[in-house]
C-alpha cells in the first residue's frame, strides 16, 4: 500500500503541473488570510510560511512591538491545529513547559498512581514568547521536542502529534536579565528571521486597522493532514546533483582553518568565523529552497532558490570571533560575502 508521502509526489508531467499550482495556490491563500490582520512585512510572512512546509522550527528577533507575536497569533487562526503560547520568564521551570507527573486517586478503590499531566509543549503550533527570558534549563526542556518531536518524563517518551512547529521570539536590544540562546538550541531553527520596522504607508494602514472599529478575522486555510501533505511534497522536489552540491559548498565555506573556508588563508571564513555552519545549515538551505521553487511553479529547485534561502538558514548558525565584533562584521554581510565567493560551478581541476 503506498504510503502519504508516495501519494503526495507526482509522477506524471500532468500531475507535476498540478500540484505546483495546488501548493502555490494554497501558500497564497494563507498569505493572503495572514494579511488580513499583519501589514507588511511580507518577507517574513514568506519565511515563516515557507518554514511551515519545510517542517522546521523558526526564531523571530526583533524590537518589541513589531507584531512577532501576533503574527505567530494570526498563522495558528489559519491552521486547523492545537496553539499555545508559553511566556517565558526567568521563573518558568522545564515543566511548566513539557508537563509533569502529578499523584491522582481512583475514587472507587482509594488506589494512587502517578499521572502525566501534558503541558503546553503538546500543542502543535507553539508560540515561546521571549524565549530568551527563560533559564538555560528551562529553554533545554525545548531541545527535544524540536529536533525528535517527542517529549520524555519520568522515564517514559510521548510523541507529539505531527505536524508540529515551535515559532520562537526574541528581543535583540534588551540584554538585562536575559539568557542567550546556546549553538545547540539556535541549529534546530530552520531559520533565524529578523523583523524589521514598517514602512510609512504601512505603518498609516496600522493605524487604520489598530485605533478603529473594523476587526479582521483571518479563516481557517490548511488542517493537519493536509500540511503533512504538503510538506511531503516539498520533500520530492527534484534537486539535481549540481544544485546540491552548490548547497553544500556553500556551507563548506562557512568552515574556518579547512581549504573550503571561503576567500582561502586570508578570506573572510577564516578572518571572521570561529565555528561555521552544521550539515543542519545544508538541510535548512535544500528545504526552504524547495520551497521556494513550489511557490515559483516548478518542481525543481535553481541555484537562485538556494540563495534567496542562504541569509535566514545561516545567519544564526556561523559563530563570529572578537575580530568580527571588532570590525563591526555581522552575519547577514558575512553570508553575502561568503555566497559572492562560492562560484555556482566548482572549480575544475588541472584548468
Amino acid at each position: 500500500m503506498a504510503s502519504q508521502a508516495d501519494k503526495a509526489v507526482p509522477t506524471t508531467p500532468a500531475e507535476v503541473k498540478e500540484k505546483c499550482e495546488h501548493f502555490r495556490q494554497t501558500f497564497q491563500v494563507l498569505k493572503a488570510e495572514i494579511g488580513k490582520v499583519i501589514v507588511g512585512h511580507s518577507d517574513v510572512v514568506d519565511a515563516v510560511l515557507t518554514a511551515l512546509f519545510a517542517g522546521g522550527n523558526v526564531l523571530l528577533e526583533g524590537v518589541p512591538g513589531l507584531g512577532k507575536t501576533l503574527l505567530v497569533r494570526t498563522l495558528a487562526q489559519t491552521l486547523s491545529l492545537p496553539f499555545s503560547r508559553i511566556q517565558f520568564t526567568p521563573d518558568l521551570m522545564p515543566a511548566d513547559v513539557i508537563g509533569t507527573n502529578i499523584v491522582t486517586e481512583d475514587p472507587q478503590t482509594g488506589r494512587r498512581q502517578f499521572e502525566f499531566q501534558r503541558g503546553p509543549i503538546f500543542a502543535q503550533v507553539v508560540l515561546a514568547d521571549e524565549i530568551n527570558r527563560a533559564t538555560p534549563k528551562t529553554q533545554s526542556a525545548l531541545l527535544e521536542a524540536m529536533q525528535e518531536r517527542s517529549v520524555t518524563s519520568g522515564g517514559t517518551t510521548y510523541k507529539l502529534q505531527q505536524p508540529f512547529l515551535v515559532l520562537a521570539t526574541q528581543n535583540p536590544i534588551e540584554q538585562e536579565g536575559t539568557y542567550p540562546l546556546p549553538e545547540a538550541q539556535m541549529d534546530r531553527f530552520i531559520f533565524k528571521i529578523n523583523v524589521g520596522y514598517s514602512q510609512l504607508d504601512d505603518l498609516m494602514t496600522i493605524l487604520d486597522r489598530t485605533t478603529g472599529t473594523a476587526a479582521a478575522e483571518p479563516q481557517k486555510v490548511l488542517d493537519g493532514p493536509q500540511i503533512l501533505a504538503l510538506q511531503a511534497l516539498i520533500r520530492g522536489a527534484i534537486v539535481a546533483p549540481h544544485v546540491k552540491e552548490y548547497a553544500a559548498r556553500l556551507v563548506l565555506a562557512t568552515h574556518p582553518g579547512t581549504g573550503t573556508a571561503a576567500g582561502g588563508d586570508g578570506g573572510v571564513t577564516n578572518r571572521y568565523v570561529r565555528c561555521g555552519a552544521s550539515p543542519r545549515g545544508a538541510q535548512a538551505l535544500l528545504l526552504g529552497a524547495k520551497v521556494k521553487a513550489l511557490v515559483d511553479g516548478r518542481f525543481h529547485v535553481s541555484y537562485g532558490d538556494v540563495k534567496s534561502i542562504a541569509t535566514m538558514a545561516l545567519r544564526h548558525r556561523l559563530i563570529l570571533n572578537f575580530e568580527a565584533e571588532a570590525d563591526r562584521v555581522n552575519t547577514d554581510d558575512l553570508v553575502a560575502k561568503i555566497m559572492q565567493l562560492t562560484p555556482t560551478e566548482p572549480a575544475k581541476v588541472g584548468v
